[in-house]
Formats: structure tokens, C-alpha cells, sequence
């Protein structure tokens, strides 16, 4: 059987490298952005199952590049993480 296939966004590289690492085992990790530009490229590119992201990124937020994912592709399933203690 297939992995799900996974695209990480999070403007900090060791977020980055961790969640990966916790991933690598059950799912296919094809790739990550820093910032939200980076991340609808990627997402374009790539075509993953699902995309866990940040909320805050440079350049475009997640919240943007989510409904921009959205639009090209309305069967990704995102995930989003966020520091923010409410709802944004």
C-alpha cells in the first residue's frame, strides 16, 4: 500500500526537520516551504494527500495559501499549526 503522500510548510527549519522526522515512518514526506508563496508552488508541483502548515509564514499567510490550495485542488486535506492560543 501507498504512504500518504505529505507537504510541511513552517518558516522555521528545526519545526521543519521535527515533524518530518515524526512522519517519515507512516507517510511519504515529498517536500517543504518556509514561506506561503513556496508553499503554492510546491503544492502545484507536487500534488500531495495532504499539507500540514503554519499559519504564520512569510510572504503569504496560511490562511491565503490555503484557499489558494484549495482552488487548484479541493481534495487536499490541510492541517494547520499554529502558536496562536485563539482562533485566528
Amino acid at each position: 500500500m501507498n504512504k500518504p503522500r505529505i507537504l510541511l510548510a513552517d518558516d522555521h527549519a528545526l519545526i521543519l526537520k521535527g515533524i518530518a522526522g515524526l512522519l517519515q515512518n507512516h507517510y511519504e514526506v515529498v517536500g517543504t516551504a518556509k514561506d506561503g508563496m513556496s508553499l503554492v508552488d510546491e503544492a502545484s508541483r507536487l500534488k500531495p494527500d495532504m499539507v500540514i502548515l503554519d499559519i504564520s509564514m512569510p510572504l503569504l499567510n496560511g490562511i491565503e495559501a490555503a484557499r489558494q490550495m484549495k482552488k487548484a485542488a479541493p481534495k487536499v486535506v490541510l492541517i494547520f499549526l499554529s502558536m496562536h492560543a485563539s482562533a485566528v
